[in-house]
């Protein structure tokens, strides 16, 4: 029982020593210097959404939830069995049209024959003629022989044309359906994590419906609100720290990358109701790359924080402020 006694008075006394650190932490945070701001804020991350740009069926999904992937990697594939068969039916089609071309240029060559035949047999009437041996109705009878030779020259080389637009238009109509065919394959657009799985196998789905959401762990930053007299003087670039809710014992490094234009109320979820009343500015805390790079697998988005700005850049940062990382 004595042993048992001292257990708990042991355990009492480490939690209130933790306790205490955290107050003085918590208090050395709250004394904060003229130049600097202070707000709450929530993780964010660049989100991009992979969809469909045709509708169909979705034949596999490779990508899971809290999955990391790299820029190209195949998310998902669609059935493509109906446009594989437009695309054999196209080629289909060039093939004809090549062999109606061989056939036109085949004519041509025919015609150009009975056509240089016409000449010379209305050249020799003309002689003949012109010598009282052929009648005028003979002449004639050339004359029209190679006006006909003629035309039907020039038909078969509108056929030659006719044949090499219709290849034309078959080859592109092949290259727009293999393009077509290559969007039917879902690749990352760049590296991320997945965050929601939208759609499974055997989904039938429309034009535009999306099959994964990913989250950009390079692009996370900090949104917070600030009044007027804050706001306006922040510059574009200028420093903040981050303070996470569940690691308190570290400090982020963060720039200011956005400001907003115009003043709004606060969301219900970042500050006290009278707080909410104000017309504050929304300001963008940048996290830089270099740091996220390095804690991707950690790097978790939705964990509320408290953020600090430094809105004169001559007062340096209190202690309690500078960077730590794990």
């Amino acid at each position: 029982m004595k042993r048992f006694r001292t257990i708990i008075i042991v355990l009492v006394l480490a939690i209130v020593a933790a306790g205490g650190g955290y107050y003085w932490w918590q208090q050395q945070q709250n004394d904060l210097p003229d130049g600097f701001a202070r707000a709450n804020g929530r993780l964010e991350a660049t989100r991009i959404d992979v969809a469909l740009k045709f509708g169909g069926r979705v034949g596999e999904i490779l990508a899971s939830e809290g999955q990391r992937v790299e820029a190209g990697d195949v998310i998902a594939r669609i059935d493509s069995t109906e446009l594989e068969a437009e695309i054999r039916a196209a080629e289909a089609a060039t093939r004809q049209a090549e062999q109606e071309l061989a056939q036109a240029e085949a004519l041509v060559i025919q015609r150009a024959g009975e056509l240089a035949l016409a000449r010379a047999e209305l050249k020799r009437t003309e002689t003949l003629a012109a010598r009282g041996y052929a009648s005028k109705e003979v002449l004639d009878q050339r004359r029209s022989q190679r006006i006909t030779a003629d035309a039907a020259l020039n038909t078969a080389r509108a056929q030659v044309a006719a044949a090499e637009a219709a290849i034309e238009a078959s080859e592109a109509n092949v290259a727009a359906l293999e393009a077509n065919l290559a969007d039917y394959t879902l690749h990352a657009p760049r590296a991320g994590r997945v965050q929601y799985r939208l759609a499974e196998p055997g989904e039938v789905l429309a034009a535009g419906d999306k099959v994964v959401s990913l989250l950009d762990l390079t692009d996370v930053y900090m949104d917070v609100y600030l009044p007027t007299d804050q706001a306006g003087r922040l510059r574009y670039g200028g420093e903040a720290r981050l303070v996470l809710d569940a690691a308190p014992q570290y400090v982020i490094p963060a720039a200011v990358d956005f400001v907003a234009s115009e003043a709004q109320f606060t969301p219900k979820y970042v500050e006290t109701e009278s707080e909410r009343e104000k017309l504050m500015f929304r300001v963008k805390l940048q996290i830089p790359a270099e740091v996220l790079g390095r804690y991707q697998e950690v790097v978790k988005t939705g964990v509320p924080g408290v953020a600090t700005v430094r809105v004169d850049p001559e007062v340096p940062w209190p202690e309690t402020l500078a960077v730590k990382l794990p």
